[in-house]
């Protein structure tokens, strides 16, 4: 099974990652560095850059960004092109599909679709990607030190 690790702020993200019933490692703030050691999605809430140090830090560890395969971004659709931009950024700035985009903590339908993104790539089939934001098809300034 692909491996899953996630980083809360508020909780709306550990309370998805709770809803799938999917085994996952969170990333904290207290010990952020933690080495993966295998291919995995990353869900990951949305803020603003200067908050996400630690999931910086998780994904500059050891082989973590080379083992990224996807992301599940989540967010608040309120706040328009800023919605899941954590998990855009992220894409565009580590070329790293974005698999599914979500609202606070999800569905009973996100958590299944997410459940199947997971099946699929477990068993080595391609998961379906979003589409990239046209906001987000040029240039950026988001974790530069990834560039």
């Amino acid at each position: 099974m692909v491996a899953i690790a996630f980083y809360s702020i508020t909780g709306q993200t550990k309370k998805f990652v709770i809803k799938t019933g999917l085994q996952a490692h969170e990333i904290t703030n207290e010990f952020p560095q933690y080495d993966m050691r295998e291919k995995f999605i990353l869900i990951t809430p949305s803020y603003q850059d200067f908050m996400m140090d630690s999931l910086v830090d998780f994904l500059n560890y050891k082989d973590n960004k080379q083992n990224l395969v996807g992301l599940i971004g989540g967010g608040n659709r309120n706040f328009n092109d800023l919605f899941a931009q954590t998990a855009k950024k992220l894409s565009v700035t580590l070329n790293v599909p974005i698999l599914y985009l979500l609202e606070f903590s999800g569905t009973a339908k996100d958590v299944q679709n997410v459940r199947n993104i997971v099946n699929k790539l477990s068993k080595g089939e391609k998961a379906n990607k979003v589409e990239k934001p046209k906001e987000l098809r040029g240039n950026i300034s988001f974790l530069s030190d990834y560039r």
